[in-house]
């Protein structure tokens, strides 16, 4: 999956076949359906749960969530232009609602649109000053642009709205280690590791900060950890274009790996 925290409303429990579409006679059970997009959606069957999104559409398209609901099934599709298109028609229809807007930053990042994305992200803040969110996603994409001090400062302010903010902690340690304070970024990481020891990211991450402060053993342990958690650690083109770490944290990967 992308790397960027996007919004998702609650799911229900419901069934799980497929109503009929209506027709002139038979209106559309609106209860079940939505039951069924919740359901479908959360089972990770993200295709057919556009479609059921697209039928309660069709019955409600003056409903801001449901745009946005399908906004995120086309996301976890990476139909990224859709997605936008959806969360735009989200907002028209809402524009005082920050979880679109949030979506809609998310989106614009996947597609590489950094300050369309900062864009949302201020929008966001703007409704709802003390997003922990919001400030997250805000330092991913200035850490796109390749300001990692400015990202770091919104990882702070995150995890300062929230401490218990584990996706922001561990971005707040990975770009304390891209801005040269390698000391603190070993401290946070470690921490973390031991906080959740099942969280592959913050391990192999660690593992690249360990192999360049001249940890080498620690690094070999928590490499050993993170690749049985996640192999897709070993490819730095997804660590760098996907996960999109900043460019010390790869190279340090890249050391490690190519021993």
């Amino acid at each position: 999956m992308r790397w960027f925290l996007a919004v998702v409303l609650g799911l229900w429990l419901g069934c799980t076949s497929l109503s009929l579409p209506a027709t002139a006679d038979s209106p559309p059970d609106i209860g079940s359906l939505r039951k069924q997009a919740f359901e479908l959606t959360s089972k990770g069957k993200f295709d057919l749960a556009e479609a059921v999104w697209t039928q309660l559409l069709e019955a409600l398209p003056e409903e801001p969530a449901l745009w946005s609901n399908r906004g995120n099934v086309r996301v976890s599709q990476n139909k990224i232009e859709g997605a936008i298109s959806d969360y735009a028609q989200a907002i028209s229809l809402d524009p005082l609602q920050p979880n679109a807007y949030l979506n809609r930053g998310a989106a614009y990042e996947a597609a590489g649109n950094w300050q369309a994305a900062i864009d949302d992200y201020n929008r966001v803040l703007k409704l709802s000053p003390n997003d922990p969110a919001a400030y997250n996603n805000r330092g991913n994409a200035k850490g796109g642009q390749g300001d990692w001090n400015a990202a770091l400062k919104d990882y702070e302010q995150s995890i300062t709205i929230q401490p218990s903010f584990s996706l922001g902690y561990a971005n707040y340690g990975i770009a304390l280690f891209e801005v040269g304070d390698q000391g603190r970024s070993l401290q946070v990481l470690k921490s973390l590791a031991r906080k959740y020891p099942n969280y592959a990211d913050v391990r192999a991450a660690l593992t690249a900060v360990l192999w360049e402060t001249g940890h080498r053993g620690e690094a070999e342990s928590q490499w050993a950890a993170a690749r049985g958690l996640d192999r897709r650690y070993a490819d730095l083109d997804w660590v760098q274009h996907v996960r999109r770490w900043p460019p010390s944290l790869v190279t340090g990967l890249e050391h490690f790996l190519h021993l």
